[in-house]
């Protein structure tokens, strides 16, 4: 199978989202001591990729780009909320507006500005504001044509890639011992892609409450290099 390049281009550390500047909790979790090395983060990023809001979020992809392939943006706007009101901390609320957001320029400059005028979508009175990172993950999937697999399978490795560049400026892990770090859990991310594309995100539920706890903590450190 050929990997499709508009794949690289939204996993790529340089698209503007801002992605760089986010730990999602993990700033807190090294502070206070829990995640020391190579082998913690491991653990935590495997716990994460099966059992966190991450892999809900994931399920949600292929119904969101589905409603945007059928203009059912009622089905959109309500998954966006119900994903939005699990996230605890408002950090990573904002973080989740901030990013969308930028993502959603980017596409407009590209040529899919997302407006009920240009695309013909049927908003029946509801507002196309306050989507959330993973909707607008979906809407790049639905513009570029990808499959929803594919578009699984890399809003997981970019959150990963993302949380092991936070981790490398954190603990004491080197570069090269993160990307080594980073290709063994290709395969994770491979069959949980597979098992999250025919899951309802309805019918399941998060165990990441360990996250929302450090995620929630981020505000109140002394000193801290990331916005959450």
């Amino acid at each position: 199978m050929t990997l499709p390049l508009a794949l690289l281009q939204l996993v790529s550390p340089a698209l503007p989202v801002g992605a760089f500047s986010y730990a999602e909790g993990l700033e807190v979790l090294v502070q206070a001591g829990e995640l020391r090395d190579g082998a913690t983060l491991k653990a935590w990023l495997e716990a994460e990729l099966q059992f966190g809001l991450l892999a809900v979020e994931a399920a949600a992809l292929g119904p969101m780009q589905q409603a945007f392939k059928t203009s059912n943006m009622e089905q959109l706007l309500d998954l966006n909320g119900w994903l939005i009101a699990q996230r605890e901390a408002p950090e990573i609320r904002a973080q989740q507006w901030q990013m969308a957001g930028s993502l959603l320029q980017l596409l407009a400059a590209m040529g899919w500005p997302l407006t009920e005028q240009s695309q013909g979508l049927k908003l029946t009175g509801l507002k196309l504001t306050g989507l959330g990172w993973t909707a607008a993950w979906a809407w790049a999937g639905h513009c570029l044509d990808l499959a929803a697999t594919d578009l699984v399978e890399a809003y997981l490795y970019g959150w990963l890639a993302n949380q092991i560049s936070a981790a490398v400026r954190l603990i004491p892990l080197g570069a090269t011992e993160g990307q080594c770090l980073q290709l063994q859990l290709v395969p994770l991310i491979s069959s949980q892609a597979n098992y999250l594309i025919s899951q309802d995100p309805r019918q399941m539920f998060s165990s990441g409450v360990g996250a929302g706890l450090a995620q929630l903590q981020h505000g109140a450190l002394y000193s801290r290099l990331f916005r959450s």
